[in-house]
């Protein structure tokens, strides 16, 4: 592993609270996620360390070699004052420091007429001094470095992509450090490694390309590659210098080493560095908006030492990287959204257009595709349900969006393995793998989702990245970074930035345009409802005012008739066609007013028993049946919940059809049944007479349509309709079927609520 692959959760292990670094030499790697990497209690040897109080003056904590780096004629243990080290002028440039703002203090100084760097920066529990001496190898000061990083400043213009420019950093990195090869190393969405660019000198092997488990560097440790940027470690096989006292003076707590440059680390961590035939290591952290990008990783085989001006030098180059790739990453992500933002434009120009924004989506599916450059498509939207490209079975689709909606996935979702988030979908990974969805309904289980094919492809590991496990049943480091192939399935291309955020603007726009939809609805809605009430009051007031004028027609032509005895044949013939034309009439006004009528009509509900109702409606046309031959099959009708004197005037009207139609026949044959499904009853009233063209079924049951001669079967043409009507207000529904001369059904069914016709109690 290329960073340190062990920094793990401050938190101390029960059965050892003081326990030192040297002490933990045999933690394995379970315990090691559990190791507190802020507060090793030690330090690496090739430098020493003194807390000293928050004014300077008093040592509180010190490095127990302390003395091999400044002599063992300076006492500098704890609770000494500073200024018997001999540091007079050290220590004025220390408390004018402390008075300041800078965070960082730098300085070469002599003590004890040696020559020491030190760097010093400020915490709650002190000012932590780092003390190295010089490594003899290293000449070079911080200015030297400066125009070397100028040079490569202004070269990093003409590069063009962030591999480009991962490159020339891997190059320079190495250059300043004399380490055998720097690495770029690149964090994936799901945190394991890519090593992008390299450099080396062939002394150690190559990885470029390889990729390392997020498993390797665990988020506690990413958390402090963002907190502190540089971390050095000269010789793997060092022994640590624990820090006296373990416990802070100031808080009582074991003092925290977070930013310090010499900080201990974990003990697994250097013996898979010796696995990886490294002995020297440092790391810098690419922070790009800051969040962890990745890592310059240098290796040596042998022990190297890095001065503090080096080091500078090397974390100022890594902001510099780290600006660059940003700059680049954020001019390709705007470039995509540039474009993207077109397409979306381009699509929601052809929605405006559509009836419905589904209709829209589906007649425009290249472009609904383009916008997430995706190869498959699904708009899920209340009962609707359109698709483009290559898509898995609808009803495949509605268990995803179920399921995203069971999660809680209101806004947007994207994941480019859909199998490894939800295995219950592996079966349509052929075709959706990768997954983007936007929710289009706070209330309903409603998603717009792209998709996109598996890609089988195959990832080079720097060893098997699985780890494993000995016989012992302890984890270790592994020992062979040898490529280790997998083949990787159930896989799609992943999402980028740019697609996910511009299907989140495409939401609100779907958003606004559902709603935009729904006001327009509701507006015709209550511009219908306004009509509807404005026409029924004209034909209320309408049919109302003909009835006393049709109705004068037929007296006086009765009177007319009694009076006049003296008239003609053909006067008496005039008269009886007034009389029959006004009665007609008068009968179709009649009708108007009771059609009229129904739509103010308000219902009131109560169980019927279907079977005394039909017997009173029987009882009330014997008169128009007395003198016919009608043969009569009524069967058991189930009792409903609805208005009983309604429902009387359609099965009245539905009757005296059949008793219309079937006029002619010997003997007439009429049938009444019913039957009780799970959600409605149902009614059917057959007969044997002229029946109809099916052709023209759709013409039934609307107002003055008739399919018969006036002169072969009277009536005004509104009776079916008004049936129709009053089925529909109880929520129901009405269908006929005839054969000419063949007789006709007309079924109707009313929606089933819980009833008992003894007692009239309902459930429903």
């Amino acid at each position: 592993m290329l960073p340190d692959p062990h920094d793990n959760p401050d938190k101390r292990h029960d059965d050892e609270p003081d326990a030192q670094p040297a002490d933990r030499a045999a933690l394995d790697l379970d315990s090691c996620a559990q190791e507190p990497i802020r507060i090793p209690g030690g330090i690496q040897p090739h430098g020493a360390m003194l807390v000293l109080d928050l004014q300077g003056r008093e040592i509180l904590q010190a490095s127990t070699n302390i003395a091999e780096l400044l002599g063992p004629d300076l006492d500098a243990s704890p609770g000494r004052s500073f200024d018997d080290l001999q540091a007079d002028a050290l220590a004025t440039e220390i408390r004018s420091w402390l008075e300041g703002p800078d965070p960082l203090f730098l300085r070469t100084a002599q003590l004890n007429r040696r020559p020491l760097q030190v760097v010093g920066h400020r915490t709650p529990q002190g000012v932590i001094l780092e003390f190295e001496q010089p490594p003899a190898t290293e000449g070079e000061t911080l200015e030297a470095l400066y125009p070397r990083i100028g040079h490569f400043m202004e070269d990093m213009q003409a590069f063009g992509d962030v591999e480009e420019v991962a490159q020339a950093s891997a190059r320079e990195f190495r250059r300043i450090t004399g380490f055998n090869r720097a690495l770029i190393y690149r964090f994936n969405r799901d945190w394991h490694g890519e090593v992008i660019a390299e450099d080396g000198d062939g002394e150690l092997p190559s990885y470029l390309g390889l990729h390392f488990p997020a498993s390797d560097i665990p988020a506690q440790a990413r958390e402090l590659y963002r907190l502190n940027r540089l971390r050095l470690i000269p010789d793997a096989n060092y022994t640590p210098a624990p820090v006296q006292p373990a416990l802070s003076p100031i808080d009582g707590a074991p003092l925290d080493l977070s930013n310090a440059s010499l900080r201990s680390v974990s003990p697994v961590h250097l013996e898979y560095m010796r696995n990886m035939g490294t002995l020297a290591s440092m790391s810098v952290s690419i922070l790009v908006d800051g969040r962890l990008w990745g890592l310059v990783s240098c290796h040596n085989a042998t022990p190297r030492r890095l001065n503090a001006q080096a080091r500078t030098a090397c974390d100022l180059l890594g902001k510099v990287v780290s600006q660059q790739i940003s700059n680049r990453e954020r001019g390709a992500y705007a470039a995509r959204r540039i474009e993207l933002k077109q397409v979306e434009g381009q699509l929601l120009a052809r929605l405006a257009m559509a009836t419905s924004f589904q209709e829209g989506l589906a007649d425009s599916a290249d472009t609904w595709l383009q916008l997430a450059n995706a190869t498959g498509a699904v708009v899920l939207h209340e009962a609707a349900a359109f698709t483009a490209g290559l898509t898995p079975p609808i009803s495949r689709m509605r268990d995803l969006a179920d399921r995203l909606r069971a999660e809680n996935l209101l806004d947007s979702f994207a994941t480019d393995s859909l199998a490894t988030r939800f295995p219950e979908f592996a079966d349509i990974a052929d075709v959706a793998s990768g997954v983007l969805a936007i929710s289009i309904s706070q209330l309903h289980t409603g998603y717009v989702i792209w998709l996109r094919c598996e890609v089988l492809h195959t990832v080079q590991w720097g060893g098997d990245p699985r780890k494993p496990r000995h016989a012992s049943d302890r984890l270790h480091p592994r020992t062979s970074f040898a490529i280790w192939k997998e083949q990787v399935r159930l896989q799609a291309l992943p999402w980028s930035q740019a697609e996910i955020d511009s299907v989140s603007d495409f939401r609100g726009a779907i958003m606004n345009f559902v709603l935009r939809r729904a006001e327009e609805r509701a507006q015709l809605t209550g511009e219908l409802q306004r009509s509807n009430k404005e026409l029924e009051s004209f034909s209320y007031s309408v049919s109302h005012d003909l009835r006393a004028p049709f109705r004068h027609i037929v007296g006086y032509t009765q009177l007319l008739r009694d009076r006049e005895t003296n008239l003609s044949e053909r006067s008496r013939h005039y008269l009886d066609s007034i009389n029959e034309a006004a009665t007609t009439a008068g009968q179709l006004v009649d009708d108007l007013l009771s059609f009229s009528h129904m739509s103010r009509t308000s219902l009131t509900k109560f169980p019927v028993d279907m079977d005394k109702l039909l017997q009173e409606v029987l009882r009330s046309i014997e008169p128009d049946t007395r003198d016919r031959d009608i043969e009569w099959s009524i069967g058991k009708l189930p009792p409903c919940w609805a208005d009983a004197h309604l429902l009387r005037q359609a099965l009245s009207n539905l009757l005296d059809n059949a008793i219309k139609y079937s006029r002619g026949r010997q003997p007439a044959k009429i049938a009444v049944h019913g039957e009780r499904t799970s959600r409605e009853c149902i009614y059917t009233i057959e007969d044997n007479g002229a029946g109809f063209d099916m052709t023209y079924a759709h013409k039934l049951f609307g107002v003055f349509q008739r399919l018969h001669r006036m002169e072969d079967f009277e009536g005004t043409g509104i009776g079916l309709a008004l049936t129709k009507r009053i089925v529909e207000r109880h929520g129901g529904w009405i269908k006929a079927r005839g054969v000419i001369d063949g007789g006709a059904a007309f079924t109707f069914a009313v929606p089933l609520q819980t009833v008992s016709v003894q007692t009239g109690d309902s459930n429903g």
